[in-house]
């Protein structure tokens, strides 16, 4: 009986797409005001850049590579830098102060989901 193997890259692979999963799931109306396009290529290019150090370097550095970043950016955005522009940085409010900050557009409404003026019902 063959034993269940962890080195393999499609564990590591499935472990990153999970934990990116969950951050979008807890963490997605941060950024909702990005284009879907983009947020696609931002963890299209992260597993690339995750799966190319994991050949180049080595399975724990692919980690590194991931890990190490994230805490300092956690650390200067969220303990520095949000609170030195006066938004909470765990709750990101005022919402529409962090909006303006990150530079977020106001979105146009999806068509068919046109804004209809209160109590006037569907056309």
């Amino acid at each position: 009986m063959e034993t269940w193997r962890t080195d393999p890259l499609w564990l590591d692979v499935a472990v990153f797409l999970f934990l990116v999963l969950v951050g979008h799931v807890l963490l997605g109306h941060f950024e909702e005001h990005k284009p879907k396009w983009r947020r696609v290529l931002k963890v299209t290019l992260a597993l690339a850049l995750f799966v190319t150090i994991g050949f180049a370097a080595g399975r724990p550095w692919a980690w590194v590579s991931i890990a190490l970043p994230a805490v300092v950016g956690v650390l200067i955005v969220h303990g520095w830098w949000l609170p030195k522009h006066g938004i909470d940085g765990w709750t990101g409010e005022p919402r529409q102060k962090y909006l303006e900050l990150v530079g977020a557009r106001k979105r146009r409404p999806q068509r068919g989901h046109a804004e209809r003026p209160p109590g006037e019902g569907p056309a």
